[in-house]
C-alpha cells in the first residue's frame, strides 16, 4: 500500500472491530464493523475517510482514539518525544497521558456542548482535567484560542444557546485545540451546517492547520468538501478500505466500481443533468457478509473472483500519456488484479 513519504504520525495496521450479537436481538453473527484496516497518515496531512452510512468509517475513527476498543490491529502513534506506542494495546490508565495529543472535533454542535457549562468552561475543561496551569494562565489560554477560532474574548462568559451553529462549532474546534494536539479527528465537522457556514469553518480548519501544524482524519460524506480539503482520500464499504489514492487522482479517476457510483451520485453543476447513482440493494449487512468482495452484489462488473475471492488492497501506479508514473494508488479490486481481471491468460 502507497504511505506518506514522511514517517508517519499514525500507522493502522489491520484494525477490526466486532460486536457480539446481543441476546435481545440474536443475529447470524457478530456485527463486523470494521475489518482488516490499515493505511498512515504522515504529519500535516488530511486524510479523508468516506463511505456511505454504515461502512464503517466512524467507528474506525473511534478505535484509533480508542473511545472504541480494537477487536484486533494495532494503532502506531508517533509522540511528540518521537517514541511510538500502539494505542491498542494501552489500558485506559496508560492512555489517560497520550488524551491530550489526540481530540475529535464532533459533528452535532448543537449536542457535544454542555448548556449548563459557559463557553470558558466548556473550552477551559481539558486544562482543569489535566491540571495544567494556574488559573490565571488557564484564562489566558481560553481567550487565546477563542481569539484564534475567530469568537470573541467577552463570549467566554456566554453559554451555547446564545450562539449560532457555526458559533457553537467554532467553540468545539476551540476545545478541541485548547491541549494542542499532534492528530485531530474531525467526524463530519460540517455536515450539520450551512453551506456557506460550511466554507467558513472550512478554511478556519485550514488555517489552523497550518498555525499549529495539526494532522487531520477526516470522516465526511459530503465528497465535495473532501475533494476540496483533504489531501487523501480513503474509500470504506463494509468495513474494509476499497480504494486509497490522492484527492485529486482519485475524483479524476476512480479505479473502484464502489467509487465510480459514490463519484457519480454527487450532485453536478448543471441542474439540468441527472445523478446517476443508482446501485441496486443495500449496503452489505455487517452481521453476514458475503463471501468475497463483499461489494459484488450490487457491482455492474461483477466476474467470477468476485464471488469467491476477497479482494486485497494492492498498489497501482498510474501513468501519463508518456508513460511517465505520477502517482500510486491502493485499490481492493479483482478488475484491477492482473492475475483475475477478464481476459488474463
Amino acid at each position: 500500500m502507497n504511505a506518506p513519504a514522511a514517517a508517519p504520525l499514525l500507522s493502522v495496521r489491520g484494525l477490526s472491530k466486532h460486536f457480539p450479537a446481543r441476546a435481545s436481538a440474536p443475529a447470524p453473527g457478530p456485527t463486523r464493523a470494521v475489518n482488516d484496516v490499515s493505511f498512515d497518515l504522515a504529519p500535516g496531512e488530511t486524510l479523508g475517510l468516506v463511505g456511505e452510512s454504515g461502512s464503517g468509517k466512524t467507528t474506525t475513527a473511534r478505535c484509533i482514539l480508542r473511545a472504541l476498543a480494537p477487536t484486533a490491529g494495532q494503532v502506531l502513534f508517533r509522540q511528540r518525544d518521537g517514541a511510538v506506542v500502539d494505542l491498542a494495546a494501552l489500558p485506559e490508565r496508560a492512555l489517560q497521558p497520550l488524551r491530550p495529543q489526540m481530540q475529535m472535533i464532533f459533528q452535532d454542535p448543537f449536542s457535544s456542548l454542555n448548556p449548563r457549562l459557559t463557553v470558558a468552561q466548556i473550552v477551559g475543561e481539558p486544562l482543569d482535567i489535566h491540571r495544567l496551569g494556574s488559573p490565571r494562565e488557564r484564562e489566558e489560554r481560553v481567550v487565546d484560542i477563542l481569539r484564534k477560532v475567530g469568537l470573541q474574548p467577552e463570549h467566554r462568559t456566554q453559554y451555547p444557546n446564545a450562539f449560532s451553529g457555526g458559533q457553537r462549532q467554532r467553540i468545539g474546534i476551540a476545545r478541541a485545540l485548547i491541549m494542542r494536539p499532534a492528530l485531530v479527528v474531525a467526524d463530519e465537522a460540517v455536515s450539520s451546517l450551512d453551506v456557506s457556514v460550511q466554507a467558513q469553518v472550512l478554511n478556519l480548519l485550514k488555517d489552523l492547520q497550518e498555525e499549529f501544524r495539526l494532522t487531520y482524519l477526516f470522516v465526511a460524506h459530503n465528497l465535495d468538501v473532501v475533494r476540496n480539503f483533504c489531501d487523501r482520500v480513503a474509500v470504506m464499504y463494509a468495513g474494509r478500505i476499497v480504494e486509497l489514492a490522492p484527492a485529486a487522482g482519485l475524483f479524476d479517476g476512480p479505479l473502484h466500481p464502489y467509487t465510480q457510483a459514490l463519484l457519480s451520485a454527487v450532485p453536478p453543476p448543471d441542474p439540468d443533468v441527472k445523478m446517476k447513482f443508482d446501485l441496486p440493494g443495500e449496503i452489505a449487512d455487517p452481521t453476514r457478509l458475503p463471501e468475497g468482495c463483499a461489494f459484488h452484489p450490487r457491482c455492474p462488473e461483477c466476474f467470477a473472483p468476485c464471488k469467491r475471492l476477497l479482494p486485497e488492497l494492492r498498489t497501482t501506479a498510474t501513468t501519463d500519456e508518456l508513460g511517465c508514473v505520477y502517482a500510486s494508488r491502493a485499490v481492493a479490486c479483482h478488475l484491477r488484479d492482473p492475475a483475475h481481471r477478464p481476459g488474463h491468460a
